[in-house]
């Protein structure tokens, strides 16, 4: 009898290649455990409301009458709510098709992509978006550069002005709204990769979104490695190496990924990597896709967070006419920490209106982005300004966040490197740290004959010791005989020191249990 179409050996092989580490072999098992009434610690992934951090107070006010709009009728509102928090929420519902329970545009609420628009020209510099009636204006803009380019009849004056807006103005026509950052990236690689010699650059260490979407969609991951002797560091040198492979394999290497600051990594990159990136890009005809998530989760003063497409700004002509960015973000990550309400955008820089006409297509298939996820996009993008009546509580709130995850990063990354064998970089930016662990080579036999890669055996052993459940750096890509472990900083921070100390605990017995003691050398 011929197998069923969903018996395993007849579905699609790019589903069973995919792999996702952050809830694969560890997390199950650490599931199972909980179930058995172990406490277990779930740092294997960036998830800041399940380790106990509150939900700051304004956006969930404004979501909740949005959610609940009867309760703007009762006279009694603004007993509960403050005022800001009620008028927005009134702009927020006159500008949906029916309030929360109804589909939105499929690029999301036009009112909300203007204040991401406002947003973005806020944080990088650049002249603020002109308002709403002026939408067709930037429409009409596209539609006049892409008839002068094939007439050619239009005076260099008219190329200078049109190119200037596009340019230099963050159109909400080219931000789209999504169900979280994921969605948005594999939504952008749906529309790069059409097969296997289609090759996709991606810094090892990775997050596995794009190891796993690149294997679903059938494409070829290309690595270029980030080197941790430097934190972390990029170097040109590398990228040069790494497209020079996938091309000797005979990829068509189409685009490059960063993650900045790096998740598993936590590095922040510098204006000077952005720029020799995106010269890179533009020499080696790429699109660079900007995963820039984190860039709130900045723990260091040296280096702050520089947005790709600002940079790609201040070098301006040929670059900034010719490098096709798309860049993302998130209401997950940064002092809002909202994972589970989805919600995130990606921004086109230079992609032409045919390839944009495409995109939306394929957005509209799916109808509509979550609808209170983009309303928790506005409120993100747009929080209390000095003056509001909940400007106070959400700074007092936000800040102390970021504080706190300061403090965590120190007290994670110290932790580590008090620890035998072990040695980890300061965690600048992001949710993580990324300890290297040095495996005696018992540990590494005594993995082989367990079956397990040698960071997942270490990883096993850590959890059913201590319940601290984290992720190995196998599942996030890193050099043959170099083995780490990815753990977020979220736990509370007057936890964090007992978490540390357990870890220490258990790390002290492993290498006692397994290294030679007649000749290895310690750290």
């Amino acid at each position: 009898m011929p197998p069923k179409p969903l018996d395993y050996e007849s579905i699609n092989e790019n589903v069973k290649k995919a792999q996702y580490a952050v809830r694969g072999e560890l997390y199950l098992r650490a599931t199972e455990l909980q179930k058995e009434g172990k406490k277990i610690i779930f740092t294997n992934v960036g998830n800041p409301h399940a380790l106990g951090q509150k939900p700051l107070t304004f956006p969930r006010q404004v979501v909740a009458l949005c959610q609940a709009p009867f309760l703007l009728d009762d006279p009694n509102v603004g007993l509960l709510f403050p005022a800001d928090a009620i008028a927005r929420a009134k702009q927020y519902l006159s500008i949906t098709s029916g309030g929360l329970g109804a589909y939105s545009d499929s690029r999301g609420i036009p009112g909300v992509r203007k204040e991401v628009a406002e947003f973005i020209q806020r944080r990088d510099g650049y002249p603020r978006y002109i308002s709403s009636p002026y939408s067709l204006f930037f429409l009409t803009l596209h539609c006049v550069n892409l008839f002068k380019r094939v007439l050619s009849l239009v005076s260099n004056l008219l190329d200078k002005v049109i190119n200037y807006f596009i340019l230099y103005f963050s159109d909400p026509e080219l931000i789209y709204l999504t169900d979280g950052a994921s969605k948005a990236v594999m939504q952008t690689l749906n529309t790069i990769i059409k097969g296997e010699g289609d090759g996709i650059m991606v810094p090892v260490p990775q997050y596995p979104l794009y190891s796993a979407t690149i294997a679903l969609l059938g494409g070829t991951l290309v690595p270029y490695y980030l080197e941790e002797t430097a934190n972390w560091g990029l170097d040109t040198n590398e990228l040069r190496k790494s497209i020079t492979e996938g091309r000797r394999k005979g990829l068509n290497v189409k685009a490059m990924v960063i993650i900045n600051p790096g998740n598993p990594t936590g590095q922040c990159l510098s204006a000077e990597n952005l720029r020799e990136v995106l010269q890179f890009c533009y020499d080696e005809n790429l699109v660079l896709l900007g995963d820039e998530v984190y860039q709130t989760n900045i723990y260091q003063d040296e280096r702050p967070f520089i947005s790709s497409k600002k940079v790609l700004m201040d070098i301006g002509p040929p670059l900034s006419k010719e490098v096709q960015l798309v860049s993302f973000h998130s209401v997950s990550k940064g002092f809002l920490g909202e994972c589970g309400q989805r919600g995130g955008y990606f921004e086109m820089t230079n992609i032409p209106p045919e390839t944009v006409d495409e995109i939306y297509k394929v957005a509209s298939i799916s109808l509509s982005p979550n609808v209170p996820a983009q309303i928790f996009m506005g409120l993100m993008v747009n929080p209390p300004k000095p003056g509001d009546i909940s400007y106070d509580q959400f700074f007092r709130e936000s800040k102390g966040i970021l504080e706190s995850l300061r403090r965590r990063a120190r007290i994670m990354t110290d932790g580590f490197n008090s620890c035998r064998n072990v040695v980890c970089n300061f965690t600048e930016g992001a949710m993580y740290s990324f300890p290297q662990v040095r495996l005696p080579p018992k540990a590494l036999e005594a993995a082989k004959q367990a079956g397990k890669v040698a960071d997942v055996f270490y990883c096993l052993k850590l959890l059913e010791a201590t319940g601290i459940s984290t992720v190995p750096g196998s599942g996030f890509g890193q050099k043959d005989g170099v083995f780490h472990l990815r753990t977020t900083i979220l736990p509370a921070e007057e936890e964090m020191p007992a978490i540390m100390d357990s870890f220490k605990k258990f790390n002290d017995e492993f290498m006692e249990q397994y290294e030679d003691h007649r000749g290895y050398s310690r750290l």
